[in-house]
């Protein structure tokens, strides 16, 4: 199919209704978990986008899981992302030296975006066709999970300037409700948006931003992109569509946004000064802390006539932003490759909140030449925020899973193939360690001599019930001859130290312990019960260690403790009269 234009998100949702792909909601629904419940339902089922017509307390309508299928993203981008990204590659062959700035900054790109550079238009723009909107009560605002702080904004882009050289960031992050004039602005502090309030603190100058709502869905996929901190997301967005987006001066502040955009909110972040903000389910699947970030007094509210209200609902995956981050990996990933020519592919897994596991398959060229490319990956924009590094051989696809495993199993030797940081940055959603935003990073190096092996390490293997030598072991479930996951309730400490010196499980070079709420049968349950639930630097045990100096030696078996500790976080669950009453309207949606 040829590339669609899409000038705002009212002719993408308009397209999608013509291809079947749209489903109305004519029944009036709450904001109030009842949207984010249907639309949970509607994904785990492979449906369509939702436009919800009738919202209990609001005159707008809602869209949701616009980008909810791989079908539909490829559609919003015009292309195939593995096809943008091998297009992106192109340009970036040519920039010298190779590093991700050079390559946005190439020759060959820089005459390829000016072509479709920002386009600046005059007042009264399509996003400022109504200026009746005082304050946030009329929006149909969505409450995603029964434990959230209260509603949240959650596809709205936050456009900033830095006070120092007036460079521009779009960013995607969420936004509280504190009341009808004041929402509070996540910013994660490696975040463009976060710089540009720091550097205002520092300088103590107003800080105007300005969000947007809508706009075509090249802007939207914009936000999320792991750019480098030089590059203009609204440029970017205008190579995605091929097409200048157009810009109009916000009604306060010499910002400008996107013209055809549903909804521009207004406003200043006070310096200085922040609120509690959360708690949150976020995409790890658990409610995000409690803590006190910035936030936006609200000075006017501009919009569309009939303008539309896009939302997203993100959680325990899957959910829609798994489209959106597999995306982002095909299209990105490839660059990698240029700044580290022994990577030939990798793949961040959404099963693990993406951040969390990442396998990378690598061209050994001398030893510990893997080492140095999780080096890289850990200096690498937000790739720096990944917490577990697996490295296979070059021939192995990072996104086969048996086939990852069957070589982490198969060539892993923990005395020469971990690499351990101990205290670094880390996602903020991340909890495992305590802390927010510090946290320890681990990598497997699973190429061993790089030859290939025995198909018979990725199947799993008959083995007596553990449960017989060891009644605290509930449950198990056999990856390959190599590793092995138990399920428990008892003390995991006492636990693994039985399975130490009992020498239970001993034919097991990997074990890893979860807790009795993951399916472990289900491969999408376990990598998410695994992947978020372990500080490396706490959580990973070995048979044996020995200490030579600082030098510590690692021997034997390695079993990560990937059950839920009493400081985590709730996980994410949806109150039980929400789905009921969900379930029994479900006809009438």
């Amino acid at each position: 199919m040829s590339q669609q234009k899409f000038n705002d998100l009212g002719t993408y949702i308009d397209f999608l209704d013509r291809i079947g792909d749209l489903k109305r909601i004519k029944s009036e629904v709450d904001p109030i978990l009842e949207i984010s419940e249907i639309s949970c339902k509607t994904i785990e089922s492979n449906g369509p986008a939702l436009l919800f017509e009738n919202v209990k307390g609001s005159t707008y309508p809602v869209a949701t899981n616009l980008f909810g299928s791989e079908e539909r993203l490829r559609l919003s981008l015009g292309c195939n992302p593995k096809e943008l990204g091998e297009e992106i590659v192109d340009f970036a062959e040519k920039a010298m030296p190779p590093s991700l700035g050079n390559i946005f900054n190439s020759l060959p790109f820089i005459k390829r975006v000016t072509n479709f550079r920002t386009k600046k238009v005059s007042l009264n723009s399509p996003c400022q066709q109504v200026e009746d909107e005082s304050d946030l009560d009329s929006l149909p605002i969505i409450k995603c999970w029964p434990d959230d702080g209260g509603r949240f904004i959650t596809m709205g882009l936050t456009i900033s300037e830095s006070p120092k050289t007036s460079k521009r960031n779009m960013g995607m992050y969420r936004l509280q409700v504190h009341d009808k004039n004041t929402l509070g602005v996540h910013w994660h502090p490696h975040k463009g948006g976060a710089a540009h309030y720091h550097e205002a603190c520092g300088l103590g100058v107003d800080f105007p931003i300005a969000v947007v709502l809508g706009g075509d869905p090249s802007l939207i996929f914009a936000a999320i992109a792991p750019l480098p901190d030089n590059i203009d997301e609204l440029l970017f967005a205008g190579f995605l569509k091929k097409k200048p987006v157009e810009l109009c001066k916000t009604r306060t502040s010499n910002l400008r946004v996107p013209s055809n955009a549903e909804f521009i909110i207004e406003g200043t972040v006070p310096l200085n000064e922040t609120k509690l903000e959360g708690p949150f389910g976020d995409h790890f699947g658990y409610y995000s802390m409690e803590s006190q970030f910035p936030f936006l007094n609200i000075k006017t509210i501009t919009r569309k006539h009939n303008a539309i209200f896009p939302a997203t609902v993100v959680g325990r995956p899957p959910k829609e932003d798994m489209y959106l981050g597999m995306a982002a990996t095909h299209i990105f990933g490839p660059l990698i490759r240029l700044v580290n020519p022994e990577i030939i592919d990798l793949w961040a897994y959404y099963e693990a909140g993406f951040h969390n596991l990442l396998v990378v398959s690598v061209d050994e060229r001398y030893p510990k030449n893997s080492v140095k490319c999780m080096m890289s990956i850990w200096g690498t924009g937000q790739l720096s925020l990944t917490k577990c590094i697996i490295t296979v051989p070059s021939f192995v696809n990072p996104e086969n899973l048996e086939e990852v495993f069957g070589y982490l199993g198969a060539n892993f030797n923990p005395s020469r193939d971990l690499t351990l940081l101990q205290t670094t940055p880390l996602d903020t959603l991340d909890f495992t360690s305590g802390k927010m935003h510090v946290g320890s990073k681990v990598g497997f190096n699973a190429i061993g001599d790089g030859r290939e092996i025995s198909k018979d390490n990725f199947n799993p293997v008959v083995i007596r019930d553990p449960r017989i030598a060891c009644e605290n072991i509930r449950n198990y479930k056999v990856i390959n001859k190599n590793i092995i996951v138990i399920s428990s309730d008892y003390s995991p400490e006492k636990l693994i130290e039985e399975i130490f010196t009992k020498k239970i499980l001993n034919d097991f070079k990997i074990i890893f312990l979860v807790s009795m709420d993951i399916r472990i049968e289900d491969n999408v349950d376990l990598l998410w019960g695994i992947f978020t639930r372990f500080d490396p630097s706490i959580d990973i045990h070995f048979q044996d260690c020995k200490r030579k100096s600082s030098t510590v030696t690692f021997e034997g078996q390695m079993i990560v403790d990937a059950t839920f500790k009493s400081w985590y976080p709730k996980v994410i669950e949806m109150d039980k009269d929400i789905s009921s009453m969900v379930n029994e309207k479900w006809k009438t949606y």
